[in-house]
């Protein structure tokens, strides 16, 4: 195998009977799933739809517990920026943006990496912004006990881009705080000028 042999592990049970709902979707769709461009696609669409949702096999607590180091820092700690992609649960159509993550540590600390994967264990599952901003919220709250944790989400929505209201420039912005982000408002407004 050479460096550029892409490794793709799927259950292929799994993915033959997705597939198997793609080729009738296309054929309810008055397409012809035989023809040569889309021979394959049902196969594909399968295993994309597996990489998209591939979030339900991870458990984002033991992702942040594998990198758990104790550590007497106790300023806030940010990882902003972190890209999203993730499916709208009501259209299965895309929404993406960015994912702005600070704790306060109380004792531990998590390897940075750790965060941005928990982010992606969420996103990969059919989702809503509202309950993904909380579940990154309460799963950094759980595995490190923080003396705090703020996620702020700024992502576009294809269902509202491509249907429906059809507006391109929307932007929609969620967050969610615990401890000392809610507390005390000098910590939350610090976080915000921060991740600007």
């Amino acid at each position: 195998m050479s460096i550029y042999d892409k490794v793709e592990e799927y259950d292929d049970e799994a993915v033959g009977e997705i597939a198997g709902h793609y080729r009738a979707l296309l054929s309810l769709l008055g397409e012809d799933p035989s023809r040569e461009g889309l021979e394959k696609t049902p196969v594909r669409a399968a295993k994309a739809m597996a990489f998209f949702t591939k979030g339900y096999d991870e458990d984002p607590e033991q992702i942040l517990l594998s990198a758990r180091f104790r550590e007497e820092y106790r300023q806030m700690v940010i990882v902003k920026d972190i890209e999203l992609y993730s499916l709208c649960e009501h259209h299965l159509l895309p929404f993406y943006g960015k994912v702005h993550v600070a704790y306060i540590p109380n004792g531990y600390i998590a390897g940075l990496s750790k965060i941005a994967r928990v982010v992606e264990a969420f996103a990969r599952r059919l989702q809503v912004q509202e309950r993904l901003t909380v579940q990154i919220r309460d799963s950094i709250q759980k595995a490190l006990q923080p003396l705090g944790v703020a996620v702020l989400i700024e992502a576009s929505h294809m269902c509202m881009q491509m249907r429906g209201v059809q507006k391109q420039n929307s932007v929609t912005t969620t967050s969610a705080f615990t401890g000392v982000f809610l507390k005390e408002m000098k910590t939350r407004e610090e976080f915000i000028s921060l991740i600007k």
